[in-house]
């Protein structure tokens, strides 16, 4: 995952492996996609996958004649999307995790129950909302007592490897790349407060010492809580408040949008 976060102009914001899926709140950037050199383009690329052979002559700076030169043209404005493309990083995630499991199990056919489902995060509560939701799936699952002991998740990455853990970083861990837009600190404060109210099993008691984060981003601790604690059983195409969520369905050509904030299930969007 972390490799393919190198390779795609795409961030891994956080991510839990759990005993039979995983969850991943990614961030995919278009303008830094759109700002790569055609040489950084090909490069990044062909980490991955083998490509043309005039590709690979191309890099080494051999000759091309006209044909292939029209071909590597065509090839570069195909792959420069794809380095944004969230499905594109998911089938590159999920293929050789398929292959390694069924060469494991000496089968063949479908590994995955589906294609992956995805959810578009709206706005920094959004953000907030769903990182925390991931970040505390082990500990709501009983696989780990705390957000450290949690293992395969970003959050206990984060702890353990402070300074290389190749995540996208948070706002006050810049270094010059787009950043989560709140402290990390912050978040770790968040998280922990949230961790406490799930190992009680006490939904509706919510502490009176709710991170300031969360009034600065103009989010109820109450709702926070029932998003990050209570799973929906109906999954939602968006997370956000009801004036992006309009915008989002508008942009889609939808009137009718399920959102998966806690307290909004189905909106109906006017023109």
């Amino acid at each position: 995952m972390l490799l393919l976060s190198e390779v795609f102009t795409i961030d891994v914001c956080a991510y839990a492996v759990m005993s039979n899926h995983y969850h991943v709140v990614l961030h995919a950037d278009e303008v830094r996609a759109k700002t790569l050199s055609d040489d950084e383009v090909a490069k990044r690329w062909l980490r991955i996958f083998a490509g043309p052979p005039w590709a690979r002559r191309w890099m080494e700076e051999a000759f091309l004649d006209e044909a292939e030169k029209r071909q590597l043209e065509a090839w570069l404005e195909t792959l420069r999307p794809r380095l944004c493309d969230i499905s594109w990083f998911m089938r590159c995630l999920n293929e050789p995790i398929a292959r390694m499991a069924n060469a494991e199990d000496g089968c063949t056919g479908r590994f995955w129950e589906g294609r992956f489902k995805s959810q578009a995060l709206l706005d920094e509560a959004a953000l907030l909302q769903c990182m925390t939701y991931v970040d505390l799936n082990p500990i709501r699952a009983g696989m780990a007592p705390t957000p450290e002991r949690s293992y395969y998740t970003a959050i206990q990455r984060r702890i353990s490897q402070a300074k290389d853990h190749g995540l996208m970083r948070f706002a006050d861990e810049s270094d010059g790349t787009a950043t989560i837009p709140f402290p990390y600190l912050d978040y770790l404060e968040l998280v922990d407060w949230s961790g406490r109210m799930a190992a009680a099993g006490k939904p509706g008691a919510i502490p009176g010492h709710a991170p300031p984060l969360l009034s600065r981003l103009g989010v109820e601790p109450s709702r926070f809580a029932d998003f990050v604690m209570i799973k929906s059983k109906t999954f939602a195409s968006a997370v956000g408040p009801v004036e992006p969520l309009r915008k989002f369905a508008q942009s889609l050509g939808l009137k009718f949008i399920r959102s998966g904030t806690s307290n909004l299930t189905l909106h109906t969007l006017g023109a």
